[in-house]
């Protein structure tokens, strides 16, 4: 027989481990897991990745390390047939597919980042949820870093110094606190280009404190307090509304000027789960008191992807990691009770308490007895308990020494390239945004998918319109073929859309493509000839 267990995280790592401690020496029970990654990530550290509190793999252990006797399938899951009891994979090197049966499946999914909900968010957020978020965004901010010691134009520094978290859950609220701690000791670095007076970190949070769903209202005040106090700057009670290239659109109306912004709501299950035919309430599966999905006697569902009830009547459990584990290791019992003919326990545990890190050594924690911390002794409380959890003593070991390096070792500022072109992009803009400037290096194609734009001339007297554009159409080209520099100003007429192509690709295009490039030359040649002909007449792809 094969148990099926979809997802390595919390839930489904600790799934496969307490199976594996199960079944002993039994061989007639293959256990299987399916992830996309080959390590378990412990998310509560990711923060401090960001911060450089701890290196990059230190908060991550070889899921073939953890449960060497489960079967691991390094692939993403592509479809799962309840019919049939088939699971189907996505192909690797080779172009075909993997399709796995199962007898007992455990669906552990987690949640995703959902960004198409908000304008802009999609294509200039950036989430926060896994360590290759963890590591780009660190060197983002080193990046930013670096070109702000030498712009010029103060307003692009001030922009560029400013940084957006949304969120104000342990996760927005701990992200926020260690990027503050790490750009102060950092500009360092930069002196005298910088200074800690040029950073200004924003988390914007639509309750009236930070943390106050996740911890009781006097830690909450003080979690607010204690956040403010270390530099973040708190936009409460409203949400963040849309994003821009270079903003944050809030929802009462305020904009703020940022080339760093940070998400961590909201998110939703993976359309892996949403996908399945089972009962659900807003995507995630319906399970009852022994976490099996309702209807099934096959299939059980953990961690966020689940709607677990509560040991408390009428509540959800959180989704948390600690809940998570717990849920693991009791499903990982009922399943071998469905199968050896036992009886099926209900999932009981009502939590251990909450820690939260607010930067300067300040964190929240309550603790089971009803015992409540905050400032020094909450974070003291707040490592000792996430390091005791920590997966492996290589990894204690590792964060540990981390750790003490940090009190004397100066903040590390190495940038890491960690990839090539960037291929086509997508950009949301407002109505009177710049999309390009004249006098600017032509550095991307641009694609309009919806929306309009208006291409205008600067005469150093005003400025001179000489076409409007629309969707299906594209600009940016002429400056890409030879000529350099902008010659003119494109500005948003309306909300757009865009899709960019980078010099790079487009030079490569059109020298594998001979064609394409005499049409982008052909089109760029009429086009000169109506901005003479008449201002006013739209530019059109004679093709």
């Amino acid at each position: 027989m094969r148990i099926l267990i979809l997802g390595g995280g919390f839930g489904g790592a600790y799934a496969a481990m307490a199976l594996e401690r199960l079944l002993g020496d039994r061989d007639d029970i293959e256990v299987a897991l399916i992830n996309r990654d080959n390590y378990l990530v412990f998310q509560p550290l990711l923060a401090e990745v960001v911060s450089g509190d701890v290196g990059v793999h230190d908060t991550v252990t070889p899921l073939r390390r953890l449960v060497p006797r489960t079967r691991l399938f390094v692939r993403d899951v592509t479809s799962v047939d309840l019919e049939a009891s088939t699971v189907t994979l996505a192909p690797a090197f080779h172009p075909r597919e993997v399709v796995l049966g199962w007898d007992r499946l455990i669906v552990a999914l987690g949640s995703v980042p959902a960004l198409s909900a908000q304008p802009g968010f999609a294509e200039h957020a950036m989430p926060f949820r896994t360590l290759a978020d963890a590591v780009r965004l660190r060197n983002h901010l080193i990046r930013v870093l670096e070109q702000a010691a030498i712009e010029e134009d103060p307003s692009a520094r001030t922009t560029l110094l400013t940084f957006v978290v949304a969120g104000g859950g342990f996760s927005g609220t701990e992200l926020a606190a260690g990027m503050n701690d790490f750009l102060q000791e950092a500009v360092a670095a930069f002196r005298p280009a910088l200074s800690p007076r040029n950073i200004r970190v924003v988390l914007v949070h639509n309750g009236e404190y930070v943390l106050e769903r996740e911890v009781s209202p006097q830690l909450a005040r003080y979690a607010t307090r204690a956040l403010g106090r270390t530099g973040v700057e708190l936009a409460l009670g409203v949400r963040a509304d849309s994003a821009t290239p270079e903003s944050v659109v809030l929802a009462d109306g305020r904009r703020i000027g940022t080339r760093t912004f940070v998400t961590t709501v909201p998110s939703a299950p993976s359309p892996v789960v949403m996908s399945l035919d089972l009962p659900s309430d807003k995507g995630r599966l319906r399970v009852g008191p022994t976490l099996q999905v309702e209807g099934r006697d096959d299939v059980w569902a953990i961690g966020d992807c689940a709607n677990v009830p509560h040991p408390e009547p009428g509540k959800l459990c959180p989704p948390t990691a600690q809940y998570a584990i717990r849920q693991a290791a009791l499903t990982a019992s009922n399943v071998l009770a469905s199968i050896d003919g036992g009886s099926q326990r209900p999932f009981t545990f009502t939590g251990l308490g909450k820690l939260g890190a607010l930067g300067r050594r300040r964190a929240v924690a309550e603790l089971p007895g009803g015992v409540r911390l905050s400032g020094l002794p909450a974070w003291l409380a707040w490592r000792a308990v996430y390091w005791s959890k920590l997966p492996g003593l290589d990894r204690k070991l590792k964060v540990g020494a981390s750790w003490l390096m940090d009190l004397v070792v100066p903040t590390e500022i190495t940038q890491l390239e960690l990839g090539g072109s960037a291929g086509v992009g997508r950009v949301h803009l407002k109505a009177g945004d710049t999309v390009l400037r004249q006098g600017d290096l032509g550095d991307h194609l641009y694609m309009i998918i919806s929306g309009e734009v208006e291409v205008v001339r600067e005469t150093g007297v005003a400025e001179e319109p000489l076409a409007v554009l629309g969707p299906g159409e594209y600009f940016g080209e002429m400056a890409l073929l030879g000529r350099g520099v902008r010659g003119t100003t494109v500005r948003c007429l309306t909300p757009t859309q865009l899709l960019t192509l980078p010099a790079s690709d487009f030079s490569d295009l059109i020298a594998g493509i001979p064609g394409l490039r005499r049409q982008f030359e052909d089109v760029a040649a009429l086009r000169a000839q109506r901005q003479d002909a008449d201002r006013h007449e739209p530019f059109r792809d004679p093709s």
